[in-house]
């Protein structure tokens, strides 16, 4: 982000290995920080949920490396860079997968493959990326970024539904039951598959508008009926229900492109950063402090703050286009 502001604000050139400064930020924010997120969560989870041994010492470096020379690449310049970024990015991608898979079969645990399924969608989503930048598959950027944050979200949501109604019923201090229902996860699933198809087809069209409508509907009765008063004593717990929040907005900005014309990307920053940069700090924070001992129910005041601060940019972002989208 350091970079993009001094690119962005200050006018500074950078090679960025022959990608619009645009696309670079778009890609680096979704397969570099997402997917970094992602795979430190999933790297500790799956060890969980398995009882397995999962990467580390020398795999678990190389893993890193793989992911560090990718984003190093990328500020580089030529299309040479652009093929060695793609190499290491795809080659981190690949070690990932590999490293969950494995325990997951081992353990027999074969509904968590579906979380495999959604990194083999994402490596194809960043390979179909680089592809476009290359010059070698004509909307291949669009396809890739649109695939890989739409792919992103499908993981929160899976997650979320798996872990923030429990995380909520164990930390609000006192006995509560909060609504789910499987019906929910089907619909859920088959109108965000739909939505996403019909972004990469006909952007911004009626059936996106459409399907966001639906999304917005569906998602907002989840949100509401993982409500109790008690989450707002709880910066660990608020963070990730107004993450959630922020997703249910976009859904509702984006159909706004269509019905009234406003730009898709106060739609896109509402996804982007109040619900994958609210909900990934609030995990980590969480997943932080629980691997160093330390209390997830009583965490650091600082913390709050900290989110608040996320919180405040995310609004920033979203909301002052939509008040003067002259100077977005």
């Amino acid at each position: 982000m350091l970079i993009w502001f001094a690119v962005y604000s200050q006018g500074i050139s950078l090679p960025l290995a022959g990608l619009t400064p645009v696309t670079w930020h778009a890609h680096e924010m979704i397969y570099g920080y997402s997917l970094a997120v992602v795979a430190g969560f999933l790297l500790t989870a799956v060890g969980n949920w398995t009882g397995r041994p999962m990467l580390s010492g020398w795999p678990l470096l190389l893993l890193f490396l793989c992911w560090l020379l990718a984003r190093l690449s990328l500020l580089a310049g030529g299309s040479t860079y652009l093929l060695v970024a793609a190499i290491f990015d795809l080659l981190f991608l690949a070690g990932l997968i590999l490293a969950i898979t494995v325990p997951i079969v081992r353990a027999r645990l074969w509904p968590n493959l579906t979380i495999v399924v959604k990194l083999i969608l994402l490596l194809t989503g960043n390979l179909v990326f680089f592809l476009g930048a290359a010059g070698r598959l004509e909307h291949g950027v669009y396809w890739g970024l649109y695939s890989g944050l739409y792919l992103v979200l499908a993981l929160i949501f899976m997650l979320s539904r798996r872990v923030l109604p429990f995380f909520i019923e164990n930390g609000v201090g006192y006995p509560v039951k909060l609504r789910n229902s499987k019906w929910v996860d089907i619909i859920s699933l088959v109108l965000f598959t739909g939505f996403w198809i019909a972004e990469l087809v006909q952007p911004n069209g009626l059936t996106v508008a459409v399907l966001a409508v639906s999304l917005f509907i569906l998602h907002l009765w989840r949100w509401l009926g993982w409500y109790t008063a008690g989450i707002w004593k709880k910066p660990l717990l608020w963070s990730l229900y107004l993450a959630y929040a922020a997703i249910i907005a976009g859904f509702a900005l984006k159909a706004a492109v269509y019905v009234v014309g406003i730009s898709p990307y106060p739609g896109l920053h509402a996804f982007a950063v109040g619900g994958v940069g609210m909900m990934t700090l609030g995990m980590m924070a969480r997943i932080a402090l629980g691997h160093t001992g330390r209390s997830v129910f009583e965490p650091p005041p600082g913390l709050g703050w900290m989110f608040m601060v996320l919180g405040a940019a995310a609004l920033v972002r979203v909301v002052l286009p939509l008040l003067d989208a002259a100077h977005y």
